[in-house]
C-alpha cells in the first residue's frame, strides 16, 4: 500500500501537544539548569572517585577496607569475640540472675527456657509472661524486698519462660519490663503501680518459692499453674491473728524496756502502752488515715505511761525505759534498711524515696512523743536523762529479752513458723556480740552495731540460700535489739526540756546507729556472696564478677 504524501497528512492540533513535549526554539542540547535541579549528594565537578569493580557482590557482613583484625578499633567486635556469660546451674537463682543483670546487653547469655508454655501462637504469650511478672514484682516490692532482688526475681521468671532481651526497671511505685523480640520489631513494655504496701513475710517466702520453682529445671510449671499459685497465695489470710500481732507489739516493748534496765514493772506499763498504741494506729487505719498520723497517734500512749509512772514517782522505776520500749516497737527499721541497701546497690531513686518515707514516719514519731514529753515537763513529771543507753549490767536477763524481742518482731512480722526460731536465735547472737564488743571490750557502739549487725546479715544470707528464699525473714527481726531506741528517747527529751545542743547530737547518734545498722546487714550479706561460691563444673575457669557500676 503506498505511503501518503507529506502534503495529503492531517495536521495536528495542538491540543495533542503532551506536556512533557519541548516546545519549538529551546536548545535541546542544553536543557536548563532548573529542569534539572542539583542535589546535596551529588558529586562536585572535579573529584575523582577510585574505580571499583561493579560485578563483584558485596554483602552486608564484610568488613571495611579501614579494618584490621590484628589491630581492630575500638568500635568493632575484637576477633577473639566477646567473653561468655557461664552461668553456674548449681547455684541459687538470686545469684544467676544478679549475674545476668549486672552484665551489659551485648554479654548476656542467650535463654535456656526452664518452662514451656502451652500456647498455640507463641505471640499471645508474650504478654502473659510479661503480666506473670509484673505481678510478681508487685508482691515482692510491697513486701519490702530490695529493688536489685525484685528485678532478678523478675529476670529470672522471663528468662525460664524464654524471653530473651528483657529489662526490668523497679522503682519506689511503679514497676516496669520491656521486652524486644528481635532488633527490627517493635518493644512490648508492661507497667504496674505499687499502691499499697503490707508487712507478711509468709507470704514473701510463698512468692520466693514460686519463683524458685519456675526458674528449676526440676518442675514444670505451665503459666497457668503459676497463675494459679499466683491467685492462691494472694487468697492466704495471714499466719497470726490479730489479737496475736497486738500481743506481740506489747511483748517487743516489754522486752525492750528490760533491755535499758527496766524491771517487771516497767515491763507490765511498756507492754501496755504499745498494745494501746497498736489498737489506735488500727482505729486510724481502718478510717483511711495516712501512715504518718498512725505513728503519731501509737506513739503517744507509751510516752504518756511513761509521764505517769514519772508523776507516781515511784521508787526505783526507771519511766525512760517505758517510752524507750515504746518507741523500739516503732522506729522503722525494715523500711531503713531496704533502703540504705537499695542505695548501697546503685537504685538511688528507689532509696531516696525509702529513706524519705523513714524520714516521714520518724518525724510522726517525733510529733507524737513531743507533745507527751512537753506536757510532762509542763507538769513537772521530773522527766531526767538518768540512764545512758544500754547502761544496765545483766547479761543474761538482756540475752533473753533481746531473743524475746526477735521473737515478738517476728510474729509482727507475718513471718512463717519454721523461721521463728531461727530469726530468734539471729538476735540473741547479735545482741551477745555487741555486748561483747560495746561493753567488754570498750569499743564504740556505732562500730560495735555495725559489726552485730554485719554477722545477723551474714547468717541471713547464709539461711536464704541454704533454703532459696529472701534473706528478709532471717535479718529484719533480728536487728530488733540493736534499734536505736534510747538514743532517739533522750534525744527528743532534750528538745522538749529546750536543751538543744545535747538533743540533736542524741539525735545524730541514733541516726549514726541507724546506718551501722543498715550498711552492716548490707555488708554481711554481700561478703556472704563475695566468699561462698557454688561448685563449679570441672574444667571452668572462674570468671571475675561482673561490675556493679552503671554507665561507665
Amino acid at each position: 500500500m503506498a505511503e501518503p504524501e507529506e502534503e495529503d497528512r492531517k495536521p495536528q492540533s495542538d491540543e495533542a501537544h503532551s506536556a512533557f513535549t519541548p516546545v519549538g526554539g529551546v536548545d535541546q542540547t542544553a536543557p536548563p539548569e532548573e529542569d534539572h535541579p542539583s542535589s546535596e549528594f551529588t558529586i562536585p565537578s572535579g573529584l575523582r572517585i577510585p574505580q571499583t569493580n561493579e560485578d563483584t557482590e558485596s554483602s552486608a557482613f564484610t568488613p571495611p577496607e579501614t579494618y584490621d583484625s590484628r589491630q581492630p578499633p575500638p568500635h568493632f567486635t575484637p576477633p577473639t569475640g566477646i567473653p561468655v556469660v557461664r552461668l553456674v546451674k548449681e547455684a541459687p537463682w538470686q545469684d544467676r540472675m544478679r549475674t545476668i543483670l549486672r552484665t551489659p546487653v551485648a554479654e548476656r547469655p542467650a535463654p535456656e527456657p526452664t518452662q514451656k508454655h502451652h500456647e498455640d501462637d507463641e505471640g499471645r504469650a508474650v504478654p502473659r509472661v510479661l503480666d506473670l511478672t509484673l505481678r510478681i514484682g508487685e508482691l515482692l516490692l510491697a513486701g519490702g524486698e530490695g529493688a536489685e532482688d525484685v528485678e532478678a526475681a523478675m529476670f529470672a521468671v522471663t528468662h525460664s519462660y524464654g524471653l530473651d532481651r528483657c529489662e526490668p526497671n523497679v522503682t519506689f511505685t511503679l514497676i516496669a519490663i520491656s521486652y524486644q523480640p528481635s532488633l527490627v520489631d517493635d518493644p512490648v513494655t508492661a507497667s504496674r503501680t505499687v499502691r499499697r504496701r503490707g508487712t507478711d513475710y509468709t507470704r514473701l517466702s510463698a512468692v520466693y518459692r514460686l519463683v524458685d520453682d519456675i526458674s528449676s529445671e526440676d518442675v514444670e510449671i505451665s503459666l497457668e499453674e503459676a497463675y494459679r499459685r499466683l491467685a492462691d497465695l494472694r487468697r492466704n489470710r495471714h499466719p497470726y491473728p490479730g489479737w496475736a500481732l497486738t500481743a506481740a507489739a506489747g511483748l517487743l516493748a516489754g522486752s525492750a524496756s528490760v533491755l535499758v534496765g527496766g524491771d517487771v514493772l516497767v515491763f507490765v506499763a511498756a507492754a501496755l502502752g504499745a498494745m494501746l498504741g497498736d489498737r489506735l494506729a488500727w482505729l486510724c487505719a481502718g478510717r483511711g488515715l495516712p501512715e504518718f498520723y498512725q505513728f503519731v497517734v501509737a506513739a503517744m500512749p507509751p510516752a504518756a505511761m511513761g509521764v505517769a509512772i514519772s508523776l507516781l514517782d515511784l521508787p526505783d522505776v526507771k519511766a525512760s525505759a517505758v517510752i524507750t520500749g515504746g518507741l523500739f516497737a516503732l522506729i522503722p527499721g525494715r523500711a531503713l534498711v531496704a533502703g540504705v541497701q537499695d542505695g548501697l546497690t546503685g537504685y538511688y531513686i528507689t532509696a531516696a524515696a525509702r529513706l524519705l518515707e523513714v524520714g516521714y514516719l520518724i518525724v510522726g514519731i517525733v510529733c507524737g512523743v513531743l507533745m507527751v514529753l512537753y506536757l510532762g515537763v509542763t507538769l513537772d513529771a521530773g522527766l531526767n536523762p538518768e540512764t545512758s543507753i544500754h547502761s544496765s549490767d545483766r547479761p543474761l536477763i538482756q540475752i533473753l529479752a533481746s531473743m524475746t524481742l526477735s521473737l515478738a518482731f517476728a510474729i509482727l512480722l507475718q513471718q512463717e513458723r519454721s523461721t521463728v526460731l531461727l530469726v530468734t536465735l539471729n538476735g540473741g547472737v547479735a545482741w551477745i556480740v555487741f555486748g561483747a564488743l560495746a561493753r567488754t571490750g570498750g569499743i564504740s557502739p556505732v562500730a560495735a552495731t555495725a559489726v552485730a549487725a554485719g554477722l545477723v546479715g551474714l547468717f541471713g544470707q547464709l539461711l536464704s540460700r541454704y533454703r532459696f528464699a529472701s534473706a528478709l525473714p532471717y535479718v529484719t527481726a533480728a536487728i530488733g535489739p540493736l534499734l536505736p531506741g534510747s538514743a532517739t528517747y533522750f534525744g527528743l527529751l532534750e528538745i522538749a526540756r529546750n536543751n538543744l545542743n545535747p538533743g540533736l547530737a542524741s539525735l545524730s547518734k541514733a541516726a549514726a546507729l541507724a546506718l551501722a545498722i543498715a550498711i552492716g546487714v548490707n555488708l554481711g550479706g554481700e561478703l556472704s556472696r563475695l566468699f561462698l561460691k557454688a561448685p563449679r563444673p570441672e574444667g571452668q575457669k572462674a570468671r571475675r564478677a561482673a561490675k556493679r557500676t552503671r554507665g561507665f
